[in-house]
């Protein structure tokens, strides 16, 4: 009988977050892709700190697990509804906008339905032979307590590993004090009452988590007394963009635009990006301000401090008092002031790193300059295209890295490459602006005409019916300036 260490899978996902989720759903009904989803947790959260009361998610219900590549999945969100019994009530509410704690019951529903997930899975070690990965994970129980080891053999392999919290250096390592908490965003419900307890809180940090714990615990604050602080460096409290030719920036054209640049420029674009997808919602923005004012009627003084431009440069705790000494820098003035806090939230976001158990493959692993992993167009990393990564490419793919609804699209291009084909068909262009310069050679719409459609027939680029036919389809050009010698393996894919 075939056991995990005989059978070979064609995918071995490690990590099921939201894309790893979304690619297990889309590789279900497929007959000719076999896989395995691993996750360490005991069953499927989503942002389980930040599930606050009324929270809604950021982008439309279409930005499901599966909708972009296949809407006729019964996967979607709007299948979700109608098993749930809640399609018209959310018809008749109006908003595209899905409640966090609602989203999160969708993709629970959606790993219910699935057999192919396996919980309780840390895995320690990726290694290979020949073309074949091993992996190895420890099995734990519902409590947590290790019961055995095992391993799944697979052609692909897939990282949906995701990202990780980062807390500043000023804050690194007070987390452990038991003294007031010093927390991630992360952790916010959990240690919401020691919060409101501690006598003061200070927010570190902007984007949309900080200004919803801001808003969760305002009102509380005030009434119990508790000072409240929100301190950014930003230059202001700056809202999301949602402009609509802004959004088309989450299109594979604007990808394989960023893609295409040198590293510092990226780097450069990455940091000024910031309010695409890490401001905050326009209306919670308005909400807050509406609530300071509603607090601070009849001339009440309130208790709060909303401080942009200053930059957390140290932290410590005061064993006197139990408070925490914080040190701002404001990056305008470049002058200090200090703050004292009964606890400190920090929203500083998170941060994708390079697995441990990626270790024994050794120099397979392609890594940038700054040691981060190294992600061609097509979303591998390493030269056989064989090791596909989900949500670890901000640095190399820029906007769509993060983007809920970007999730299908990328985990489309991954199926057609393990299948050979495209189960689920790939966009190639979506946006009616140009990014980079235009071709003016080309035709008015862009678009093969059915004359020259006959013509690639004839020269032997009908459509695909082998995996040979299918790798043939594509065009492989070295699209990074500052490299004109990369293997071809190694060269960015481009559809022609």
């Amino acid at each position: 009988m075939s056991t995990p260490e005989t059978h070979i899978h064609d995918i071995v996902g490690i990590g099921i977050g939201p894309f790893g989720l979304g690619l297990a759903a889309l590789s279900d009904p497929l007959p000719d892709v076999d896989g395995v989803f691993l996750d360490q947790r005991k069953e499927f959260r989503w942002h389980p700190g930040m599930m606050i009361e009324g929270a809604t998610v950021q982008v439309p219900f279409l930005a499901d697990l599966v909708t972009m590549a296949d809407p006729t999945s019964r996967f979607s969100f709007l299948q979700f509804l109608k098993d749930s019994g809640r399609l018209y009530p959310f018809y008749i509410r109006e908003s595209f906008y899905p409640l966090r704690a609602e989203f999160d019951e969708y993709c629970r529903w959606v790993a219910a339905q699935l057999d192919t997930l396996r919980w309780n899975r840390t895995v320690t070690s990726v290694t290979r032979d020949n073309d074949i990965y091993t992996v190895t994970a420890e099995v734990a129980d519902q409590s947590g307590q290790a019961l055995r080891t095992e391993s799944y053999r697979a052609r692909h392999l897939v990282l949906g590993v995701g990202t990780s919290p980062v807390l500043p250096p000023a804050l690194q390592g007070l987390e452990a004090e038991s003294a007031g908490p010093v927390i991630h965003t992360s952790q916010y419900l959990d240690h919401r009452k020691a919060l409101l307890e501690s006598g003061s809180i200070t927010i570190v940090g902007s984007g949309q988590s900080a200004a919803e714990i801001y808003r969760d615990l305002i009102d509380e604050a005030e009434a119990r007394k508790v000072r409240l602080d929100w301190v950014t460096r930003s230059p202001r409290f700056f809202p999301m963009e949602y402009t609509k030719l802004t959004l088309e920036m989450t299109s594979p054209e604007y990808t394989d635009h960023f893609r295409a640049l040198p590293d510092d420029l990226r780097e450069q674009l990455g940091r000024e990006q910031r309010t695409l997808y890490k401001g905050i919602s326009a209306e919670l923005v308005d909400d807050i301000h509406d609530t300071l004012y509603r607090l601070s009627r009849c001339g009440r003084k309130l208790r709060t401090n909303l401080l942009a431009e200053s930059e957390l440069i140290s932290a410590e705790r005061d064993v006197s008092t139990g408070d925490y000494a914080l040190r701002f820098r404001n990056t305008s003035l470049d002058k200090c002031f200090d703050r004292r806090s009964g606890s400190v939230v920090s929203a500083t976001g998170y941060k994708s790193q390079v697995p441990e158990f990626l270790s024994p493959l050794g120099d397979e692993i392609r890594l940038d300059a700054k040691g981060r992993l190294d992600v061609s167009r097509h979303y591998t990393v390493n030269d056989a295209g064989t090791i596909h990564v989900l949500n670890g490419e901000e640095h190399t793919h820029g906007v769509t890295a993060p983007d809920l609804g970007f999730g299908p699209w990328r985990a489309s291009v991954v199926l057609s490459h393990v299948t050979g084909r495209e189960p689920y068909p790939i966009e190639k262009t979506i946006a009616f602006q140009t990014f980079g310069i235009p071709d003016d050679g080309a035709d008015d719409d862009g678009v093969l005409d059915d004359g020259a459609l006959e013509s690639a027939a004839e020269e032997g680029t009908a459509p695909l019916s082998t995996r040979d036919d299918f790798e043939s389809h594509f065009d492989f050009a070295d699209t990074d300036s500052h490299s004109d010698s990369q293997p071809a393996e190694d060269r960015e894919m481009t559809h022609v």
